[in-house]
């Protein structure tokens, strides 16, 4: 399988891999808002 056949979407776990990747994003940048905002008011 070539990644340049339109046709063909990446295999099962590689969208797999990447919607975890998405999730983790999501929930870091969450988090590191959260800690802005803790020290932020705290200070």
């Amino acid at each position: 399988m070539l990644w340049s056949d339109p046709e063909n979407e990446p295999p099962e776990d590689m969208r797999d891999a990447q919607a975890m990747v998405r999730r983790m994003t999501l929930v870091v940048v969450l988090a590191m808002a959260v800690v802005v905002y803790v020290l932020g008011v705290g200070h």
